[in-house]
C-alpha cells in the first residue's frame, strides 16, 4: 500500500505517515522513483499508534502554583486513567492572553506525542485555541481538553474579565514606559544645559 493511501486508512495526514516512516516507526521500502510502500504485514499493528500524551498545565500567576502542582497531578491521573503513555508533563505560569509563551511554544513543535492533554480549554489560551487545534490536527496530533464549560455564559464572563485585566495591564505599561522616556528627556536636558 502506497504511503499517502496508508495515512487515508489511518485517519492521519500524509506529513505524519512520512514522519513516522522517516523515524523508523512504519514498514515497508521505497521504490527508486521514491514512492514508499508499506508492507501488508505491518499496515495492521500500525493503524493503531500508541497514544503519547503530553500534558500542559497553566496557571496565571506565580501565586496559583500550588494549584499548578494540583492541576498537573489531575491530569496525569486522567492520562494514566485513558491509557495513555506520557511523554511529558509542562508546567507554565503566565497569561493565558499571552501569545508568547515558551513553554507552549515549545510543545506546539515537539514531534514526540499525539494527544495534548489540557484542563480546560483556557488554560490552552484565552483566545485562539481553534487554531491551535488546527494546526495539531495537520501535525497528526489532537487536543484533548478534559474539562468542557458546561456553561457558555461563564465562560464569556471569564473571557471579558481577562480581556479588560489584559488591556489595563497595558495601559499601565505604556504610562510606565511614558514617564520613563519623559524622565530621560529631562535628565538629557538638564545636563545639556
Amino acid at each position: 500500500m502506497k504511503l499517502s493511501d496508508y495515512a487515508k486508512k489511518a485517519g492521519i495526514s500524509y506529513r505524519t505517515a512520512w514522519r513516522w516512516w522517516k523515524q523508523g516507526n512504519l514498514t515497508g521500502y521505497q521504490l527508486p522513483s521514491g514512492t514508499i510502500i508499506i508492507t501488508s504485514e505491518a499496515i495492521e499493528d500500525n493503524l493503531k499508534p500508541d497514544l503519547i500524551a503530553c500534558i500542559y498545565a497553566r496557571v496565571s500567576s506565580a501565586q496559583n502554583k500550588d494549584n499548578l502542582e494540583r492541576q498537573a497531578e489531575r491530569l496525569k491521573d486522567y492520562a494514566i486513567a485513558r491509557g495513555y503513555k506520557i511523554y511529558k508533563i509542562v508546567k507554565e505560569i503566565g497569561s493565558g492572553i499571552n501569545d508568547n509563551r515558551k513553554q507552549l511554544a515549545k510543545i506546539l513543535v515537539d514531534p514526540n506525542y499525539n494527544i495534548l492533554i489540557v484542563e480546560h480549554k483556557d488554560r490552552l489560551a484565552r483566545f485562539g485555541t481553534n487554531y491551535i487545534e488546527i494546526l495539531l490536527k495537520e501535525l497528526g496530533k489532537k487536543v484533548e481538553i478534559v474539562n468542557q464549560s458546561e456553561d457558555k455564559k461563564d465562560e464569556l464572563m471569564e473571557d471579558l474579565i481577562a480581556l479588560i485585566n489584559y488591556f489595563c495591564s497595558q495601559i499601565y505599561g505604556l504610562r510606565r514606559s511614558k514617564q520613563k522616556t519623559e524622565k530621560i528627556i529631562a535628565e538629557l536636558k538638564s545636563h545639556g544645559q
